[in-house]
């Protein structure tokens, strides 16, 4: 009899367990726990206790996990004070324990004997292209042709191979052929027998960068993310799991944690993004895990970004671990035309009040040249708020407490925090009155404000309202084929879109986001800026311009963002954050509390305060409502707490009410 320390999925901590035959550490078994039986991961062998122990119930997997998994788990578990169990959830797949009828999922799903997508894409996606990879024996299949680089490109290469550390920025501005640097990185990596992990920020834009890959590696490109069915993410486990090849594995953030064999290279593309951030439990930054991860395995971590976070180019740079990547990829690329256009100035929304006479006007004229254009707005929905006209009754969510936003197709209104959602009343629900009236607007407003304006052009909107099959990813040749003539979005078509035909930008409001009540405000104003501005003027046309519309066109992010001026954006933020007192000059903590009532909620929260405020290594913020205060569960408040160690802020969090709530955002990097 044998006895080991087991990890079971869920909030639990480690447990000891028996077992008949030998067991090694990383491999994944099936206990009970409770009533429940659940997954778990074997830690280690211990001595016999002096209490009576269960017994492991089967083993799942002969092969261990792999190391840098195991360390991993005890990182996250003891970075983000997380249990266990929550740390090991990230690591196994849901229905690992389950016997899955493989024949038939492969067969469902197009997965070869090999477990990976001969072609993921439809036909015309590919246009044509063929695996390009020749033997060269048992180990990596070399692409035939040469991954094209220009001066820019092998010198930024040069010195990512170069700069000191693990984890290592490379800044390349949009259009600079980052995705050039990628592949050779992922070449090299593969040619060692080590595998690459590729973080893309949205699922929407994964298949792109795999058919890209694919072209150049062929079947070692395996593609993981949550949009897969459970029996799907399974089966890819498995066979990533068995793999003893290499592989390069690209997806959103879960796929860091892929089983992959001997990992060699991390690479994290639009680092920016703030998706890297899980907000569920259990908490964490996919970019502060993976620069664990490289620092463990002593493997490089890239991260790419046109737009970086500010402490990571502040960290970063104080490393020598920057590598500026500033010119265009293509010769031929042109700096947009930028036209800034005041919201106050009516003569200039004569004809339309979303639209100004010039975004008009530049939209007739592509439709003419048979050229696209692309309308931004970062807000979904027909009209966000919904207010009776005779007694001023705001239409509610009665989960949230918050606005409910008008989808004009559905004539319904719906909340986009819980997904709450109701037919539009008759009346107002507190006077009775007919008098109902919308107000602000979304991208459905604007799209069918297009179709009304431009009746024979072909509009499609993009945002997180479109259905199985309507999205980005599933009509993006139609799109890069120009067979749609505007297209209206949210933040979804700002990331990493190359369409040959897209001349214009107009980015409809483009402070919508700055007078939120967050520190990163103004910085995520200008990255979603940058990056819709970016585009247009990739070399495909001679010609392109972008109409930024806003009530405030003298705020400086604006003109840093239409400079497409990072360094100038960098040094203005990083003296507010100095002088304020945020990242990455301190660590940040903030404890949320949610009661019934009020009155409760506001003591506790005092309480808090008056203890915190007696360490004078804090700063403790007074304590103020949450962004939703008001849900179905109560009152949230919340306290924002700051300090120059970590570790203070660890020790402040220790004893406290198991009611609050705690998140931990550290600056920097690793």
């Amino acid at each position: 009899m044998f006895f080991y320390e087991v990890i079971p999925e869920g909030r639990v901590e480690e447990l000891t367990y028996s077992f008949d035959d030998s067991l090694l550490p990383g491999q994944i078994v099936l206990v009970p726990i409770g009533r429940r039986v659940v997954p778990g991961v074997v830690v280690k062998k211990v001595a016999q206790p002096d209490f009576k122990t269960k017994s492991i119930l089967k083993v799942l997997y002969s092969k261990p996990l792999p190391k840098h998994l195991l360390k991993t788990v005890k990182f996250v578990h003891d970075y983000y004070m997380v249990p266990s169990g929550q740390a090991v959830s990230l690591i196994l797949p849901r229905g690992v324990e389950k016997q899955r009828r493989k024949s038939k999922t492969e067969q469902m799903f197009g997965i070869t004997k090999d477990g990976f997508y001969p072609n993921p894409f439809p036909e015309d996606t590919l246009k044509g292209a063929r695996p390009s990879l020749r033997s060269s024996g048992k180990g990596f299949r070399a692409p035939v042709h040469d991954i094209p680089m220009n001066v820019a490109q092998k010198n930024a290469l040069e010195g990512l191979l170069k700069a000191p550390g693990a984890t290592k920025l490379l800044y390349g501005v949009t259009g600079s052929g980052k995705t050039n640097i990628y592949l050779k990185m992922a070449s090299r990596a593969l040619s060692e027998q080590k595998s690459v992990v590729l973080l893309v920020p949205e699922i929407a834009l994964t298949g792109q960068l795999v058919q890209v890959f694919r072209e150049v590696f062929g079947e070692r490109v395996v593609m993981m993310h949550s949009q897969q069915t459970e029996a799907e993410r399974h089966l890819i486990f498995d066979r990533v799991f068995e793999s003893e090849e290499p592989l390069v594995v690209i997806g959103a953030r879960s796929a860091l944690f892929a089983p992959v064999l001997n990992l060699g290279l991390i690479i994290i593309d639009e680092e920016h993004e703030n998706t890297y951030h899980q907000e569920n439990a259990p908490k964490y930054s996919a970019i502060r895990v993976a620069s664990f991860m490289a620092t463990a395995v002593n493997c490089p971590l890239i991260l790419g970004s046109a737009t970086p976070m500010v402490e990571d180019y502040y960290i970063a740079s104080k490393r020598g671990a920057v590598v500026a990547l500033t010119e265009k990829a293509k010769a031929s690329a042109v700096k947009p035309r930028i036209k800034m256009i005041d919201f106050k100035n009516r003569d200039e929304f004569s004809r339309n009040r979303y639209f100004s006479n010039s975004l008009l006007k530049a939209i007739a004229d592509n439709l003419e040249k048979g050229r696209q254009t692309l309308v931004f707005h970062n807000r979904r929905g027909s009209a966000p708020l919904t207010i009776c006209d005779n007694c001023g009754e705001e239409i509610l969510c009665p989960n949230c407490y918050l606005p409910l936003t008008l989808h004009a197709d559905d004539y319904v209104l719906q909340c986009h925090t819980c997904g709450f959602s109701e037919k539009v009343p008759v009346g107002c629900p507190k006077c009775g009155a007919p008098g109902l009236i919308h107000k602000g607007f979304g991208t459905k407003l604007l799209e069918n404000e297009l179709k009304r304006l431009f009746p024979r052009a072909q509009v499609r909107r993009f945002d997180a309202d479109n259905k199985k099959g309507e999205g980005l990813d599933a009509i993006y040749s139609e799109v890069r084929d120009g067979e749609v003539d505007i297209l209206v979005g949210t933040q979804t078509l700002a990331k990493g879109l190359d369409l040959p035909k897209l001349a214009t930008v107009g980015v409809v409001q483009a402070d919508a986001g700055l007078s939120l009540p967050d520190y990163m405000a103004e910085e995520r104003t200008f990255q979603l800026l940058t990056q819709v501005i970016g585009r247009v003027g990739r070399g495909h046309l001679k010609s392109a311009e972008v109409f930024i519309q806003t009530y405030r066109p003298e705020h400086p992010v604006l003109a840093f963002a239409a400079d497409e001026d990072y360094l100038g954006f960098y040094d203005y933020m990083i003296s507010k954050r100095q002088r304020a007192g945020f990242p990455p000059f301190r660590f940040v903590a903030k404890f949320e509390i949610t009661m019934k009532t009020e009155a409760v909620v506001l003591r506790k929260v005092r309480e808090l305060v008056k203890k915190l405020s007696a360490d004078k290594r804090l700063i403790v913020s007074p304590p103020q409502p949450a962004f939703h205060e008001r849900t179905s569960r109560g009152y949230t408040w919340q306290i924002v707490v700051r300090s120059r160690s970590r570790k203070v802020l660890l020790e402040s969090c220790e004893g406290l009410d198991a009611s609050f709530r705690i998140t931990l955002d550290p600056p920097g990097l690793l």
